[in-house]
């Protein structure tokens, strides 16, 4: 299809953005270096924004909760943002499909605006909350979005060096956010981090309206056909799977973990997949593409990894404040080592190693392994007098792995798939590494708090302290407060947040483990080969006949 040539309808295969026919390493659409620059610095601050919102709370909570009164819900000041913007994402797919990714950006940073402005003037913890739940709406399928440029936009041997770009412009913005949180807040107010923000995003909105090109076609879309599209929409399977993910964070990260949650998300989650797989014609969720070996354990293995990833995220800066006792913003600095070996890691891979489609198996098992063993490392260096070096050394490794490990699962998925269900996969794995932040925010948080609460709890009981409720509370809800506490009461603090740090850190180890098992299962052999295979055993059988 050339760009002059009008298709006559878009499915779940057409290219978001249509196709050049240029050759096979041509990119699908050519668009010139100015273009292409105004796209790529744009979307960059774009994922910066977004990123910068999953780790500034890091540093930012204790100000937050202070202020709010909220020392107690401070696991849902990054749960609100998350669950929303990961249960958009399946959605927001199919809405940049139908209105065309330029149009459909647009919208997602006017909501991203709205939301951040909303969460800036909250008066109460409601409307906070309601504000980071709109961040998230607007945050929603931005990072499959990019991805999905990147594959339209670029030839297949820089696809790797992109897609490593887009680790690293990530990296930048999650391991600013806690260290200008740190610098920022105590001498502007916390609420002018979000106004910050949302003026940002007004002013990407338009440039990259602008920038990214015309789908063929689009301006001959009418009323008519949009209203068709959008009618076909699966609301009902977005809705459902919204509910499932809401009960089953809510639940998991509460100080005391909730059955019937629980059992409601997986009725919801069996309603959902009843109706994908028979009440509607444009599932959000395709289940004969999630049926798929390789597809099904890569969405799972990126599931558990990116949740043991959040983990460090999260914590790194609460032990290096609490724990080692450092200012704010030096302990949002503990963050820079990890994430600049994010954005190395997955920049050198894309770059130095992946030049070509093809089988990624043993460089992507191998990268998980040496996140697992990172992970391990960390958890028996959390103390307060082990090697700051060693410390730094080991988070350096533990982000240097996981950004090897999405430069090579996406590659190698690509190579096990049919190119025409690429845009799908891509999408799916989008949405499961989006749901790991939202599970490692909510279900690692709420491991970490119970595990903290437990240790406060009989550390107080035990040196004698009596009604030492409301301390508990506000040291679960602000680990800065544990600098101004003198005598046992430091002492225990300390030691309580010190042993939640090393068992949710052991704990991501497992995980880690876990998803390198479920990468295992995915196999080597890819789409061509196995097509080969299939046709050399029907011409073999008929031979024999």
């Amino acid at each position: 299809m050339t760009a002059n040539e009008r298709p006559e309808s878009f499915t779940e295969e057409t290219p978001l953005l249509g196709e050049g026919g240029h050759g096979d390493d041509a990119p699908r659409v050519r668009v010139t270096r100015l273009r292409g620059s105004a796209i790529v610095g744009a979307m960059g601050m774009l994922l910066f924004i977004l990123t910068i919102n999953m780790s500034m709370m890091t540093t930012a909570q204790s100000d937050i909760a202070a202020d709010l009164d909220a020392f107690s819900d401070t696991t849902w000041f990054n749960s609100a943002f998350l669950i929303a913007m990961s249960s958009v994402t399946p959605l927001s797919g199919r809405l940049a499909q139908i209105f065309t990714p330029r149009v459909y950006i647009l919208f997602s940073c006017m909501m991203l605006a709205i939301g951040l402005s909303v969460t800036a003037v909250a008066p109460t913890l409601a409307v906070f909350l309601l504000g980071r739940a709109l961040t998230g709406c607007g945050a929603g399928g931005q990072m499959v979005l990019a991805i999905i440029l990147t594959l339209d936009l670029t030839s297949k041997r820089h696809r790797g060096l992109f897609i490593g770009m887009i680790s690293a412009g990530m990296t930048i913005g999650i391991s600013s956010g806690a260290v200008l949180a740190g610098l920022l807040v105590p001498v502007y107010g916390w609420r002018f981090m979000f106004w910050l923000q949302a003026s940002a995003a007004v002013l990407v909105g338009p440039v990259l309206f602008s920038a990214i090109p015309k789908r063929p076609g689009e301006e001959h879309l009418g009323r008519q056909a949009l209203l068709q599209k959008l009618a076909k929409v699966d609301y009902a399977g977005a809705l459902m799977l919204c509910i499932s993910v809401f009960l089953l964070l809510s639940s998991l990260s509460a100080s005391e973990i909730q059955v019937t949650p629980i059992i409601l998300s997986l009725a919801s989650l069996l309603v959902f997949l009843l109706i994908e797989s028979r009440y509607t014609t444009e599932p959000i969720i395709p289940i004969e593409v999630l049926r798929l070996r390789s597809v099904l354990l890569t969405c799972l293995s990126g599931v558990a990894c990116m949740m043991a990833r959040w983990a460090v995220l999260f914590y790194s800066p609460v032990y290096a404040l609490v724990v080692r006792d450092w200012s704010p913003a030096s302990a949002g600095l503990i963050l820079v080592p990890t994430n600049a070996g994010f954005g190395l890691g997955g920049l050198l891979v894309g770059w130095i190693h992946i030049r070509e489609t093809g089988s990624y198996y043993v460089s992507g098992l191998v990268a998980y392994l040496l996140f697992a063993l990172s992970n391990l490392v960390m958890s028996v260096l959390s103390s307060p007098d082990s090697s700051t070096i060693a410390y730094i050394a080991a988070t350096f490794l533990s982000g240097f792995a996981v950004g090897s490990i999405i430069s090579y699962t996406l590659s190698h998925l690509l190579h096990l798939t049919d190119p025409k269900v690429h845009y799908v996969v891509t999408a799916l794995l989008g949405m499961s590494r989006g749901f790991a932040g939202s599970f490692g925010a909510s279900i690692g948080g709420g491991f970490f708090q119970r595990t903290l609460k437990e240790g406060l709890e009989t550390g107080f009981s035990k040196h004698g302290i009596t009604d030492s409720d409301d301390l508990v509370r506000k040291l679960l809800g602000s680990p800065a407060l544990a600098k101004s506490l003198t005598g046992i009461e430091k002492a225990v603090a300390v030691q309580s947040y010190e042993h939640a740090i090393k068992m949710l850190l052991l704990g991501s180890c497992v995980l880690t483990l876990l998803a390198a098992a479920a990468h295992g299962g995915t196999g080597w052999v890819g789409y061509k080969a196995k097509r080969q295979n299939d046709v050399e055993d029907v011409v073999g059988e008929e031979s024999e006949l």
